[in-house]
């Protein structure tokens, strides 16, 4: 099964830092692109719309710090023929993970936290944490043992703590708080391996740098992420849980089946969850070119600083050394990001230092070498482009 619904492709080259990039002005004179090459790209991705591959695209173009083009085709909902529009609203999942980690070294830059501080210093429940000698195995009587040392903010971004998906706050009733998961979570974890030994991809891990990010700040995890990145970043379409103003553009997510589109889910209602730092945010093209573009100018965007250089550099570089990391060859851990480190498989025409950051469910993915950058946001395919019809 696959979700499909909307397809977001960006690229950009370097923009010097008194340069605003500005999503709503379309020029491709200034961005240096043919505007006649450019016209094919909505006709190629409606075809895919029209062969039922996917219910809508949007791909937003930019270069040199410009917009070239943002274009929008198929529907936001097929059943009530609702168009696809440039500011739709849909679900980035896993892109939610480096966005999370960006607001843990918004905090790193302000000194308030560093990244070796242990995580049970804000969540004490971890503080009882062992680890399983036998990893993954069930049945064969292993008895937990404590851990070398305690694991650190830096493990839970770079997916190296030991913790797997136990007590994730995934189904069954929701807690009241965000200290209430965190606590129920740490009660029933137990780490598959010693910390910084392994690599194991953990929603819970970056659902408790939420729960950090609160405790450190003393604000609730959204309230935070809204202050400190979105609001410098002019992402006014980005949210944990979408206005009711709003909630008529958010694009609904349909599964490929049996080669057709079927529904999968409806917009989650206003108010209905505790944000989740791991996946739980809905965005929009132009708005997470914003975020990009910051990522891509080392921390600044509009003459705004948002990160240090410093942060972007350790966000975006390899963490795992020879750690196997990630779901395809070639690959270590960034925060929150994959770093491309040898050009194999689906990172064969993929720069060195690229990194990116895939989402399952409904499926998203970001591309961002070092001088030129792509992104997919993708709900019809764990790829960075649908496949050929």
């Amino acid at each position: 099964m696959k979700t499909t619904v909307v397809f977001l492709m960006a690229c950009s080259l370097g923009v010097s830092a008194d340069s605003r990039f500005v999503t709503n002005r379309i020029d491709s004179s200034l961005a240096g692109m043919d505007p006649a090459l450019l016209a094919r790209i909505p006709v190629r991705m409606k075809e895919f719309v029209d062969a039922g591959k996917t219910a809508g695209i949007v791909t937003l173009i930019a270069r040199h710090g410009h917009v070239a083009s943002i274009e929008a085709v198929g529907f936001q909902d097929v059943e009530h023929k609702i168009p696809m529009q440039v500011d739709s609203i849909f679900r980035i999942m896993s892109v939610t993970k480096p966005i999370t980690c960006a607001g843990v070294m918004a905090l790193v830059d302000e000194g308030r936290l560093s990244l070796l501080d242990p995580v049970e210093k804000f969540v004490p429940e971890f503080k009882e944490v062992k680890v399983n000698p036998c990893g993954t195995l069930v049945g064969y009587n292993c008895q937990g043992v404590p851990p070398v040392r305690p694991f650190n903010v830096l493990d839970l971004m770079t997916h190296t703590s030991g913790l797997g998906e136990s007590g994730a706050g995934r189904g069954g009733p929701p807690p009241n708080s965000r200290g209430e998961q965190m606590a129920t979570a740490a009660a029933r974890a137990t780490l598959l391996f010693q910390p910084g030994t392994a690599w194991n991809y953990s929603n819970l891990g970056i659902a408790v740098l939420g729960r950090i990010i609160e405790v450190v700040s003393g604000k609730p995890y959204d309230q935070f992420m809204s202050e400190r990145i979105f609001q410098p970043l002019e992402m006014k379409d980005t949210f944990f849980d979408v206005p009711q103003d709003k909630a008529n553009r958010v694009a609904t997510l349909y599964t490929y089946e049996d080669g057709k589109l079927k529904a999968f889910t409806r917009p989650v209602p206003s108010g209905a969850r505790i944000p989740s730092p791991d996946s739980g945010l809905l965005s929009t093209a132009s708005d997470l070119a914003r975020f990009n573009q910051m990522m891509l100018n080392k921390g600044v965007l509009n003459g705004k600083r948002v990160l240090s250089a410093a942060a972007i550099a350790a966000m975006t570089t390899s963490q795992t050394e020879d750690l196997k990391a990630g779901y395809a060859p070639g690959v270590g851990q960034g925060y929150g990001y994959e770093v491309v480190r040898q050009a194999l498989g689906m990172y064969r025409y993929t720069s060195i230092g690229s990194f990116e950051k895939a989402g399952c469910t409904a499926p998203t993915s970001g591309w961002i070498p070092p001088k030129i950058w792509w992104e997919s946001y993708s709900c019809s395919a764990t790829r960075a482009v649908p496949q050929p019809i």
